[in-house]
């Protein structure tokens, strides 16, 4: 259960902004730990998703107009909190011309203004496939971009329900055509096989994957996807092994292991695979590197 000092006034602060984290909207087992770190993952465009994934906790409905301040609200907490990096999600708003882009590219530019030496990974959204979309996201320069597979090509339609694994797949490609640092990550224990993520891991690979997360789903109530096993920490080591022997720099494998799980503490390693891909991100300029 969260508690403690740093918890309680994080969560205080984040209510008097009338901002969202996906860290409370999707029930994170991490959340104490990581607020009391002083760390968070602000979940923009609402806390109202269009679409009803099954293993995900975030309430599915008609989302609430956009908000226009936002953008300029998560950049002053972020601001505030010092942070050295941060991940910022979203619900899907389908129900928008450009998926919310827009408001991303935004919330990305009041960042770069108020935190400029803050290294930002941004997880997003398939924005439908809409490349367009994906581009204003892209030109606003986060320094990763991540976006999730969540699990194997046979599981995906049962799991994510309107989500495609080709359409997501093609995203990651598209980022990572035009240079970007990507990142996607997979749950474990709802089903698949080994050969399964093997076979994913090497189409990763293949794409030129800067960052692999690996995790345990933990099913959030009776009404979403039953949990088929829990997946023995050995096994999650081995995985993380053979991925970072396939290619993948960088590969975060556990139970606990979640998109933004210690992301604090990971400037560093972005600056480091950024100069490793000669990728210089917004940060870097700042930061004189």
């Amino acid at each position: 259960m969260p508690a403690g000092e740093g918890y309680r006034d994080l969560r205080a602060r984040v209510r008097e902004l009338q901002l969202h984290t996906v860290c409370q909207s999707a029930g994170c087992p991490n959340i104490g730990e990581c607020w009391n770190n002083r760390a968070l993952t602000i979940m923009i465009l609402g806390d109202i998703c269009t679409r009803s994934c099954r293993f995900c906790d975030v309430a599915t409905g008609r989302p609430l107009p956009v908000d226009e301040d936002e953008p300029q609200r998560v950049a002053q907490i972020l601001a505030e909190l010092r942070l050295e990096h941060t991940v910022i999600t979203s619900v899907d708003r389908d129900d928008l011309p450009d998926g919310g882009a827009g408001i991303w590219a935004r919330t990305l530019q009041a960042c770069h203004e108020l935190a400029p030496r803050m290294t930002i990974e941004v997880l997003v959204p398939d924005f439908k496939g809409q490349l367009r979309d994906v581009d204003t996201v892209l030109d606003a320069q986060p320094d990763v971009f991540a976006h999730n597979l969540e699990t194997v090509p046979r599981l995906s339609r049962q799991v994510r329900v309107q989500a495609r694994y080709d359409r997501s797949y093609a995203v990651l490609e598209h980022a990572r055509k035009r240079g970007a640092l990507t990142k996607t990550g997979l749950m474990l224990g709802l089903g698949e096989e080994l050969a399964e993520l093997r076979e994913v891991i090497d189409q990763l690979a293949g794409l030129g994957l800067t960052i692999l997360t690996l995790g345990q789903y933990l099913q959030p109530s009776r009404k979403h996807l039953e949990l088929e096993r829990y997946v023995h920490p050995d096994e999650f080591a081995e995985l993380r092994d053979y991925a970072q022997g396939r290619g993948i720099p960088h590969v975060e494998s556990g139970p606990l292991v979640r998109s933004s799980y210690h992301a604090e503490g990971q400037s560093q390693l972005i600056a480091r695979l950024q100069a490793a891909a000669g990728v210089i991100g917004f940060a870097s300029l700042h930061r004189g590197g």
